[in-house]
């Protein structure tokens, strides 16, 4: 969600690929034109984003984000 992502998403048409904006965060959503129920003319589709950390469940992980809390001038607090 933060670098921006294609995903895979299925609809009452068929399986779509969504480009996720850069920065996303939970809850944002998104409109597919057209994608919704079936009709004339058809419904939009909403999407409402889940964003999931990755685990810190090892070494590696952990100094990943130790880094990125080191480094990013980020304070989510004041978001």
């Amino acid at each position: 969600a933060a670098l921006g992502e294609k995903v895979a998403v299925p609809t009452p048409s068929g399986t779509v690929e969504v480009s996720v904006p850069a920065g996303s965060q939970s809850g944002r959503k998104l409109r597919l034109k057209g994608r919704g129920i079936p009709g004339n003319p058809p419904g939009d589709l909403y999407l409402i984003l889940d964003v999931v950390l990755p685990p810190a469940n090892d070494d590696k992980a952990r100094a990943l984000y130790q880094a990125m809390a080191r480094d990013l001038a980020f304070n989510p607090r004041s978001a």
